[in-house]
């Protein structure tokens, strides 16, 4: 059955405001939740916060826009925040900034591993499958945290969909900004594929940031408050790569359509996908009120730009992603790409070791890194707490970590509280001998 969005009827706007009870939802049980329920309160979250904010940036530069669109465009705005707070509210308030971390890194992995195998572009895929290993990273970090803290399991919340294993290093992630922008792609030929897929990865990479920099502070562990404070500066890195992927001779108008169609089927797969049936109600409900704000943006293409808005969105509904476990083309990826770094001519990407001395990304990972990574102290902290790091992943790769490590750690730019792959083996060797003391005991 085809779906046109620019053809369904929608939620008419006179409509659309609601009453506090009704904004603020009733958020999950943590207890209870399926990750993805969670994996996709978290992506719409930051799919309303860019579609917020990019309305507020549409009337600050829009120059021509008449009075009536512009109050148009700001009511639009309202119902973009009111509906911002349900997605966020649905978080509950016993769920950790920890916890919800690892739900942020899980929706950063399998939703940038569904991307990448959905993509038509093939620069676009190779972008995409470049800082899914570097998230991936942030999630094996985290979980170290979540342990030492709080007595967090990673499984308690990835539940067993997504690896938790070490992957790029992120002492490695800080690169110079120059070469993290990418090659656009041409608006004219572009799939309307690509475009959601940039803008759906672009908004959750965001939000990411967002609550990084909105939440970091709060732990008194002055190491962690210095890893969330590490890991927010890549997530702007990714921010600046993915957002450089868009074409920038995109019109205003073309980018508010693409906004629009982007939250239409970001709602709409929510609503396919969605085993919360309290919460598949707010799908259903959003998806009614965003139809009628690409039909309303639509008919401004139309009046502005002269141009039809299929030229943009096409006739037919984007699948932007499916939440599912990504465990096998994760794996794929980890091993073949670990050691893939920026080329130094800023558009494409090298193996580390054809990387030249003078690279400029180790002048900055040397300055991030000249007293110590409190990425890497972690490592060096659940070593204390455990014997050694907590490892969550498939039988295929869970043997392989130290040689994931060996092919991703570099030997330049290397931060001195840096855990080798050797000491890591060390690390293991240990934890398995006092394994077999404690059976032994019992």
């Amino acid at each position: 059955m085809t779906f046109n969005p620019l053809k369904e009827k929608g939620m008419p706007l006179k409509k659309q405001l609601r009453n506090w009870h009704q904004i603020v939802a009733k958020p999950y049980k943590k207890q209870e939740v399926d990750c993805y329920t969670r994996t996709r309160q978290i992506l719409m979250n930051g799919i309303e916060v860019e579609g917020w904010g990019f309305k507020h940036q549409f009337n600050r530069f829009m120059h021509n826009l008449d009075k009536d669109d512009r109050i148009l465009i700001s009511q639009l705005g309202r119902i973009e925040n009111q509906q911002q707070m349900t997605c966020n509210w649905l978080c509950p308030a016993d769920q950790s900034v920890l916890e919800t971390t690892l739900g942020y890194e899980q929706v950063a992995v399998d939703l940038t591993a569904w991307l990448a195998q959905n993509e038509p572009d093939k620069y676009v895929k190779e972008t995409f499958d470049f800082g899914l290993l570097e998230d991936f990273d942030h999630l094996y970090r985290y979980a170290q945290f979540a342990y030492m803290t709080e007595g967090v399991e990673p499984n308690d919340i990835v539940q067993g969909q997504t690896d938790v294993i070490v992957g790029r290093p992120t002492q490695h992630h800080h690169n110079c900004n120059g070469l993290r922008l990418r090659k656009h792609y041409d608006k004219t030929t572009a799939s309307p594929q690509t475009k959601v897929n940039i803008l759906t990865v672009l908004s959750g990479e965001q939000q990411t940031h967002n609550f990084y920099a909105e939440h970091g502070f709060m732990y008194g562990d002055h190491v962690l408050r210095e890893t969330y404070a590490e890991i927010k500066d890549v997530e702007e890195e990714h921010v600046t790569m993915y957002e450089s992927l868009i074409d920038p001779s995109e019109t205003m108008l073309e980018k508010a359509l693409l906004h629009e169609f982007t939250e239409v089927c970001n709602y709409y797969t929510c609503l396919e996908d969605e085993t919360n049936e309290e919460i598949r109600k707010y799908w259903e409900i959003f998806l009614d009120i965003e139809l009628e704000h690409l039909k309303i943006v639509a008919e401004m293409f139309k009046k502005y730009e002269k141009r039809d808005p299929e030229e943009v969105i096409g006739s037919e509904i984007i699948i932007p992603c499916r939440f599912k476990s990504q465990k096998e083309y994760v794996q794929k990826v980890l091993e073949k790409e670990v050691d893939k770094r920026l080329a130094p001519n800023g558009e494409y990407y090298n193996k580390m070791e054809e990387i030249p001395e003078d690279w400029a990304s180790y002048r900055i990972q040397e300055r991030a890194a000249e007293i110590s990574a409190p990425s890497e102290n972690c490592i060096q902290l659940i070593e204390i707490y455990k014997d050694r790091d907590i490892v969550e992943a498939s039988n295929s790769l869970k043997g392989k970590e130290v040689a994931l490590l060996e092919q991703g750690l570099q030997t330049i730019a290397v931060a001195e509280n840096t855990i080798l792959p050797e000491e890591l083996q060390v690390m293991i060797d240990n934890h398995e001998e006092r394994k077999e003391e404690k059976e032994e005991l019992i």
